[in-house]
């Protein structure tokens, strides 16, 4: 996921985003502990993704104002 394809959405719909990878996330850290995870890069590349919409909300919020 890149920064410039989360810039083109709005703030709801860059919410929703952000709920569904922290579901993903939630559930990737769950099959860790049971030890059924297949690829443990994902966490990392969820996590970052996390932060990058985190970054562009804040990005918008700003420039509203």
């Amino acid at each position: 996921m890149k920064a410039r394809d989360l810039r083109e959405l709005s703030i709801p719909e860059l919410k929703e985003k952000l709920a569904s990878l922290r579901e993903e996330l939630f559930n990737l850290r769950f099959q860790k502990t049971v030890y059924k995870l297949e690829n443990p890069m994902r966490i990392r590349q969820v996590k970052r993704d996390i932060a990058r919409v985190l970054t562009v909300i804040r990005e918008k919020e700003l420039n509203i104002r």
